[in-house]
């Protein structure tokens, strides 16, 4: 897979280091953003790319918090692909992993970009897994470089370190 590159790489993300955490689950459309995400990543010269699997997307926010916590990062991207059935499993799942990327992002000053994508059918998956024009995964890289030069510039602070009883808990 080839990312389209008439759009432009606006950011040279030389001297930054990211991860991405990708599940296993659905890999036929996870795996095509983890692609272009990491080939927009290699593009734009990012100093280190660290890509970690997990089973599924509800396990991708504890892995992030750990990767944030060691303070190595200067981007965190998290992939998946959640496909709506015929239940309430999938809402519930896609706001608990929203929830969870944001209070980590808020409490740690790291840059987590959220691609893990509810999706209606699989029709919508391949549009935005599987598309040369409209990949979600280079716009999460694209969104990680960009956010991690403004922390950067703007020399916002990482905290020291992140415990889980220092995460919110909704009521």
């Amino acid at each position: 897979m080839s990312v389209n590159t008439t759009k432009p790489i606006w950011k040279d993300a030389r001297g930054l280091r990211f991860a991405i955490v990708a599940s296993l689950y659905n890999p036929e459309y996870v795996d095509g953003m983890l692609l272009a995400a990491e080939e927009v990543l290699t593009k734009s010269h990012a100093k280190s790319v660290k890509i970690l699997r997990v089973p599924g997307a509800f396990e991708i926010p504890s892995v992030i918090m750990q990767l944030a916590d060691t303070g190595k990062y200067d981007g965190i991207i998290a992939l998946g692909v959640i496909i709506d059935g015929e239940t309430a499993h999938a809402d519930h799942l896609g706001h608990t992993i929203t929830e969870g990327l944001l209070r980590i992002s808020i409490k740690t000053g790291v840059p987590i970009i959220h691609e893990v994508l509810q999706v209606r059918n699989k029709t919508q998956a391949e549009e935005r897994c599987l598309s040369l024009d409209n990949n979600r995964g280079a716009e999460a890289a694209h969104t990680s470089i960009s956010m991690a030069m403004l922390f950067r510039d703007e020399g916002f602070k990482k905290p020291e370190r992140l415990s889980l009883q220092d995460l919110p808990v909704r009521p």
